[in-house]
Formats: structure tokens, C-alpha cells, sequence
């Protein structure tokens, strides 16, 4: 016999001491019952919105995908994809140009391996960063420029593209999650909002062994323990689907009073879920043992090229959307270079010129790859961060600094059968302001959307009920197409 409370609570409904539906008579099946036990079935909230999507006709079947290389801090864009070498030293930089596989187009002299690859990308060298900030990065990222907290109390709601794109379109795959994020610091990336938790990415750094790299990028030679695909000590795979059975008898008390059916389909996936943690597709996607020795190679052992390798072993296994923050420190970010005397972030010489050889390989081996096996026409590659740099060098008393400019940025992307080869966009003559053909954060969102087969005029609810467009102002980029 259980022991009684003395005052009444809200379960008194429920009889709890009258034996009836499920009887759980020892400690030890009480503990098997345990919220604990039951905690790691939250996984199915990540699986309901497949379903709920197919059975709306939303889902587009395939393989479409997204891999966003998130550069958080600001890249910039007149020392990387918008160079000025006519321009004197304190605006150009300190970096030469080189020529690119497109006629007349120049890059910086650190990007080589993109420059002859340069007809498989585009350069967008408009983007429009108006009201862009970052700690937390919004805008870009939710592809609204109301989707800043540090302007707008209610900026952190808006749910950031890769939501979208998991609610209304899913995962590819059965047992794989819509949504894997790779992120330094929670400020970095934006999240779910109005579309609630449920929607929240899968923890990439917690389900895989990557190397632990320090605040200023020094590797530690320790590496992550893919603790998410670890049963708790003690804990089979027996065990983990007796809780299942136990937790789908507990739901038979709420299922009978629900009139949406909802715990009715929780059944299955839970199940799901299970599969997931305990299954074969999400676990050896995540194992980077098992790609070949030669490719692993190629992509080498450095932390965000290890990443980028995880992220296409993903989009073939079934992923839609993978972010990854190309970061090594939880403040602002690497790509933040104000100057020589703000460590850890340096200026343009020394901050930024260690980024580039490294992101000019990883970048180009990813599409190269893609390519190989033949993805690259199914998954969109995106390099971008949040704003641009000054026009002029020396900002904050630094030597080589250059601050933020929301003014003009430039980004780039390859694949998704998208039309390359191109520079959208100019800057004025000192990368200070946009001259043509500007391009806005909900331009891309739209041009992720159309290529993931999202609905542009799709909607989501609000806290007040009210429905709100996923493109409140943008299109698609129709040169792309």
C-alpha cells in the first residue's frame, strides 16, 4: 500500500491507488516507470512533424537538403568575395586578388581553391543586412528583419529556416531527424519560436566524436563522446523498449479523454524515437569510422572539415537542414575580426588570415564531394554570416580592425540544381554600400524555400493565434532558378 497524503492534489481524479490499467507493485518496476527512464522518448516531437506533413501533402519526396556554414561574427566581404585592388591599402586590405574560373571575376588571393571552382558557386555580393546583429544571430538566420531581440521584444519568436523546413517538409528518411545543428554557443543560431520546442534540431554535438578545440582554436586533442547514443549504464535496448510499453500504457488514460487523435499516433513515434536512439541510420551516420579512409583524408582532421564531412554523411542519410557554426569561441564569434588588440578575435591579418586557407578547403572539398556522390544537384550549400565588415580598416584604436556593416555583405552557395556560375550584385566602388540589385534576408529565406518545395505562402501561429506568412518580405532569387 502506497502511502497517503493528507491533503488533497490535482491527480485525485485519477484514483491513483486503485488498481486499475497499469499496476506498477515494486520499487523497481516504479523505477522503470520513472521519468528518467521515459525522458530520452522526447525524440518523438522531432519525428510527429514528417507525418504530419505528408498527410497535409506538404512533403516533397526526394532528396533535398541544406547545409548552412554558418560564419558567426560577420565575415568580410571586401578581404574575401568583394575585393577592391584598386582601392588604397587602409580600404582594400592587406590581401592580393586572384583571378577565377569565371572571366573578370576576382577573389581574394587566400580563397585559390573556390576561385578555379567558381563556375560550381555564386556570389551574392548584395545582400542587404539591414537591422543584422548578432548575440543572438537572427535575421539571416529566420530570414525576417524584425527577428532581433535586441531591437524587438518579441525578435527571438520568429523561427529560424531550418524550423520551417523541418516542420513543413520533414526528413528525408525514416529514423533520421529533419534537422542536425553543429553550434559553438546557443547565441549563434536561431531557434523554433512560435513553432515551441518540439521543433528544436538534433544535438549534432552531442551524437558524434569530434575533436575539442579551445576558444582560439587550438586543438586539445580530447574528443566529444557522442554521449546522445549512449543508453544510460545498465540501461538495453530491451529495457529502453519495456519503458516504451510501459509509457503506451500510462498514455491509454489521456488518449481515451483526447479528441485530436494526437495520442492516438504518440505510439508510433515514440517507436520511432527508439529507433532512432537505438537503431542503425542516425547512429552510423553520425560515425565517421565508417567513411574511407581516403575521404577522411581529404577533408582532414581539422575540426570544422570534420564537420563538414559529418554534415554530408547526414544529407545522404537522409537529413534536410544542417547547420553548422564554423566557430571556435561562445562569445560573438571567429569571424567578429575588430582588431589586433580585441583577442581572441584579431583584425585582418592575424584574426582573419588563418580563416581563410582553411575555409577555402573545407568549403570546396564539401561541394567536391557532394558532387561525388551525387548530391550536389539535391543540396543547397550556403557560406554566410551575419554582416559585412567597414569599408575602412583601424576601427576601435586597432591596426587592421574593421567593424560591423549592416550595411552590404556578400555570401555564396553551389548546388541544389541551381543555376552557377554567377556574381549577383555590386558594391560601390569602396564595398561601402550596395550599388545593384540588392538582395534581402527574406529573399533567401524564399530561395531556400522554392528549393526545398516549401509553400512561400505557408503559415504558423503565433502565441495569440494569429497565422503569420514563413516570407513576410522577400522572393525568391529568380536568376538562381
Amino acid at each position: 500500500m502506497l502511502p497517503r497524503h493528507s491533503h488533497g492534489h490535482a491527480f485525485e481524479s485519477l484514483r491513483p491507488h486503485v488498481r486499475e490499467g497499469v499496476s506498477v507493485s515494486t520499487r523497481r518496476n516504479f523505477l522503470k516507470a520513472s521519468v528518467a527512464g521515459l525522458g530520452s522518448l522526447s525524440v518523438p516531437l522531432l519525428l510527429q512533424q514528417r507525418a504530419e506533413a505528408t498527410e497535409k501533402g506538404r512533403s516533397i519526396p526526394g532528396r533535398k537538403s541544406v547545409i548552412l556554414l554558418w560564419m558567426s561574427g560577420g565575415p568580410s566581404h571586401i578581404d574575401m568575395w568583394d575585393p577592391k585592388p584598386a582601392r588604397p591599402l587602409q580600404n582594400r586590405g592587406p590581401y592580393g586578388v586572384i583571378r577565377t574560373k569565371l572571366p573578370g571575376v576576382f577573389l581574394c588571393e587566400h580563397l585559390p581553391k573556390q576561385a578555379a571552382m567558381l563556375d560550381k558557386f555564386t556570389i551574392i555580393r548584395s545582400m542587404d543586412a539591414s537591422k543584422s546583429n548578432h548575440e543572438p544571430n537572427r535575421v539571416f538566420q529566420t530570414g525576417n528583419t524584425e527577428a532581433e531581440p535586441r531591437l524587438n521584444p518579441i525578435g527571438h519568436l520568429y523561427p529560424a529556416i531550418g524550423y520551417i523546413v523541418s516542420k513543413y517538409h520533414g526528413a528525408n528518411q525514416a529514423g533520421m531527424p529533419p534537422y542536425v545543428s553543429f553550434h559553438r554557443s546557443r547565441s549563434h543560431v536561431a531557434f523554433a519560436g512560435y513553432l515551441g520546442m518540439e521543433y528544436d534540431p538534433f544535438p549534432g554535438n552531442l551524437a558524434a566524436n569530434l575533436p575539442i578545440y579551445s576558444n582560439v582554436g587550438v586543438d586539445s586533442g580530447r574528443t566529444t563522446q557522442a554521449n546522445l547514443f549512449q543508453a544510460v549504464k545498465g540501461l538495453s535496448s530491451a529495457d529502453m523498449n519495456q519503458r516504451l510499453t510501459l509509457s503506451q500504457q500510462l498514455d491509454q488514460l489521456r488518449r481515451e479523454i483526447d479528441g485530436s487523435g494526437a495520442m492516438s499516433a504518440m505510439d508510433r513515434y515514440q517507436q520511432q524515437a527508439v529507433d532512432l536512439v537505438l537503431g542503425g541510420k542516425a547512429r552510423a551516420a553520425f560515425n565517421l569510422n565508417e567513411e574511407p579512409d581516403k575521404v577522411r583524408e581529404k577533408y582532414g582532421k581539422l575540426l570544422w572539415c570534420q564537420q563538414a564531412l559529418m554534415a554530408r554523411r547526414l544529407v545522404q542519410a537522409g537529413v534536410a537542414f544542417v547547420t553548422i557554426d564554423l566557430n571556435y569561441h561562445p562569445a560573438s564569434g571567429t569571424w567578429d575580426t575588430h582588431g589586433d588588440n580585441i583577442p581572441p578575435y584579431g583584425g585582418i591579418r592575424k584574426g582573419l588570415t588563418p580563416l581563410l586557407p582553411l575555409f577555402d578547403h573545407l568549403i570546396t572539398t564539401l561541394v567536391s564531394d557532394l558532387e561525388a556522390h551525387d548530391l550536389l544537384n539535391d543540396v543547397l550549400v550556403i557560406a554566410m554570416g551575419e554582416f559585412g565588415r567597414t569599408p575602412q580598416m583601424g576601427t576601435q584604436e586597432s591596426t587592421d580592425g574593421r567593424d560591423h556593416w549592416p550595411y552590404v555583405m556578400s555570401m555564396t552557395m553551389a548546388g541544389g540544381g541551381l543555376r552557377h556560375g554567377q556574381v549577383i550584385g555590386e558594391s560601390e566602388k569602396d564595398g561601402g554600400a550596395i550599388k545593384s540589385n540588392p538582395v534581402t534576408a527574406g529573399d533567401l529565406a524564399a530561395t531556400i524555400y522554392r528549393h526545398m518545395g516549401v509553400p512561400l505562402d505557408a503559415t504558423y501561429l503565433d502565441t495569440t493565434g494569429r497565422p503569420r506568412f514563413i516570407v513576410e518580405n522577400g522572393k525568391p532569387i529568380e536568376s538562381l532558378f
